[in-house]
């Protein structure tokens, strides 16, 4: 797969929330609120993650979400690794968002996020570095 960019890793923020639940300020209602969907997509599209629940020790599913303007309507649903791996040859930006999910107590929580694509703009640059620089230029 091409290289990832504008990658964002969200290990903090999770640290963060689990110590809120850990000391009572968060409740485990909030924080394991997985929708429906939410499960079904990770079932589905879902890779098995190398790390257990932070709740109750279960299996803890990986799923990629996409979003784009280019995508059209396929913006928005959960893709296998497999398929953004086609989809990064395909479709010139989109952006992919990991959220791991727990089937069994329905602990979710946003991984990281990044951008995959050709990066071609279709006045034939590169990236969106470009286009602002461009834009600003002008």
């Amino acid at each position: 797969m091409r290289t990832q960019r504008q990658l964002v890793d969200y290990a903090l923020r999770r640290r963060a929330l689990l110590a809120e639940v850990r000391v009572g300020r968060t409740s485990t209602m909030d924080v394991c609120d997985a929708s429906p969907y939410l499960l079904r997509a990770a079932r589905f599209h879902g890779e098995s993650s190398q790390q257990s629940c932070p709740l109750c020790d279960g299996e803890l599913v990986n799923t990629n979400w996409i979003f784009g303007d280019v995508l059209g309507p396929a913006s928005g649903s959960a893709r296998s690794r497999t398929e953004l791996e086609k989809m990064t040859e395909l479709f010139s930006e989109f952006n992919v968002y990991v959220v791991e999910v727990c089937p069994s107590c329905h602990w979710n929580h946003l991984v990281q996020s990044y951008v995959l694509g050709t990066g071609a703009t279709s006045d034939g640059e590169r990236g969106t570095r470009n286009r602002k620089r461009k834009t600003a230029g002008q």
